[in-house]
């Protein structure tokens, strides 16, 4: 039987969530981000910005299969290795995100997706997240940032002690 675990990430996990994110980060981005972007996301730079504290991975049978980052009361990341997607990994990761950032104190998350990364705006727009509309996310390099058009979406979230009817 497949069993899928959502646990906080370790030092040993960071090779899978770079391979997944490395793998993962041109279906969204190719065509749709400046090349100066494209330039500095090499395989080695996604192991360097790999944060495990803020990072959540999900496993079946035991082997990483997807993770998500937070930056407070954003998510920074959601990726699924293509072996794994289109089976509800993608949804669990992005409503334990959720979760963190309630726990956090936060009201409401965000995160931030390019226009043309339709699969991903769909997505997000069926777990419930609203479409803010546009604006320009300077996205952090070596060296500076690269501004990004990008849409901002946002999930509102319950308040502690409130439950949902």
């Amino acid at each position: 039987m497949v069993s899928l675990l959502l646990r906080p990430a370790t030092a040993a996990d960071v090779d899978a969530v770079a391979r997944i994110w490395g793998e993962g980060w041109p279906d969204g981005h190719l065509g749709h981000v400046p090349d100066a972007l494209v330039a500095v996301r090499t395989p080695d730079s996604f192991a360097a910005r790999v944060r495990v504290a803020d990072s959540l991975v999900a496993e079946l049978d035991g082997v990483v299969v997807g993770f998500t980052m937070l930056a407070a009361d954003e998510v920074e990341q959601v990726y699924v290795d293509r072996s794994a997607r289109g089976g509800g990994v993608a949804g669990r990761l992005l409503a334990a995100a959720a979760d963190r950032v309630a726990a956090a104190g936060h009201e409401s998350a965000w995160l931030a997706v390019v226009p043309g990364n339709a699969r991903a705006r769909r997505f997000y727009e069926r777990e419930g997240w609203t479409d803010e509309g546009a604006f320009t996310h300077a996205v952090p390099v070596p060296g500076g940032t690269v501004d990004v058009l990008c849409h901002r979406l946002t999930l509102a979230l319950p308040r502690p002690g409130q439950r949902e009817r």
